[in-house]
């Protein structure tokens, strides 16, 4: 005579698919060889593993109900002639156990649960489920995109349990992230429980930190924007007037009156990046400067420089 599988769960030949998942659940908490050391509970941990693989199976369940664990294991006679291939447990009743509770730890807090605690020799006071640790990702902006806000779409894919309580699987989510004027690097937007569900934790918050992109004109620092202008050594010396871009599109036509040496800044107030808290003010431009030096200079040159410079 076959293992009769109902009986290794405790149901009956009736039991519905959530009897079936309620058995396994309280059999496999029971026998888990973590947590029960009595000689024969890994061995019995297993055969709930296998009673529940096949009773779980409704293919499986069929067969086995109509031709016992012979036909199951031996299979059974093809409409094409021969039998079909036979079932055989893959031996992991550990795996079994994850895919169920939908996780690796199930029994990372466990104790939320009365029926468990139950199990588990009636431990008090420590029922509290633990949320768990945030999920950070880093949201890449570019310059343009912190200048004016924006709207992002993040897609995340997240384990999330089933109706049946107890089984989970992973599905894709759209998260939305309204970018305000002027966020800073480092900037944090929280998305509360969004992580991975179980039956026995808090999910993890998922959490966002804004980064600049690098920019081909501009450098960011705190609320002002950097350029670095190229200029002539002539016009460093003499003045000039350099056309400078900005985030919006526009051109500003800076005049530089003074002599412009490696250390000498030009500040334009009020053209930077926004405060995020006042998106109405703005930091400075900052105009760095990048001096041309000749490559070659002929006598006659030379000698109207001596002239001009030396006293």
């Amino acid at each position: 005579m076959g293992v009769d599988y109902y009986s290794v769960l405790g149901v009956t030949r009736n039991a519905t698919d959530s009897d079936i998942k309620k058995a396994y659940r309280k059999l496999a908490l029971k026998f888990h060889p973590d947590k029960n050391k009595e000689p024969g509970a890994s061995e019995k941990f297993k055969q709930i593993a296998e009673a529940y693989d096949v009773l779980a199976d409704n293919k499986k369940r069929a067969t086995y109900d109509q031709f016992g664990e012979e036909g199951l294991k031996g299979g059974i006679p093809s409409d094409r002639g021969g039998f079909t291939n036979g079932y055989t447990f893959h031996g992991n009743a550990e795996k079994v156990f994850r895919d169920f509770f939908g996780g690796s730890n199930p029994f990372a807090d466990l104790l939320g649960e009365p029926d468990i605690m139950n199990a588990f020799g009636g431990i008090h006071g420590r029922g509290r489920k633990k949320q768990d640790s945030p999920i950070e990702r880093e949201l890449h902006l570019t310059l343009e995109e912190i200048y004016h806000g924006c709207t992002k779409k993040m897609k995340i894919s997240r384990r999330v349990m089933n109706e049946d309580g107890h089984t989970s699987s992973i599905r894709d989510k759209i998260l939305t992230i309204n970018v305000r004027p002027g966020w800073k690097a480092g900037t944090k937007i929280t998305f509360p429980q969004e992580g991975d569900q179980g039956p026995n934790n808090i999910p993890a918050d998922i959490v966002f930190v804004v980064q600049d992109r690098p920019h081909t004109l501009f450098k960011r620092r705190g609320n002002d924007l950097v350029y670095v202008a190229k200029i002539p050594l002539g016009k460093a010396l003499i003045g000039c007037s350099i056309e400078v871009p900005t985030l919006d599109g526009r051109f500003l036509n800076i005049p530089i009156n003074d002599i412009v040496h490696p250390k000498y800044e030009k500040v334009v107030p009020k053209e930077g990046m926004p405060f995020s808290k006042r998106p109405s003010e703005r930091g400075n431009m900052v105009i760095e400067f990048d001096i041309q030096f000749p490559e070659k200079l002929t006598p006659e040159k030379k000698q109207l420089i001596r002239q001009a410079l030396l006293v």
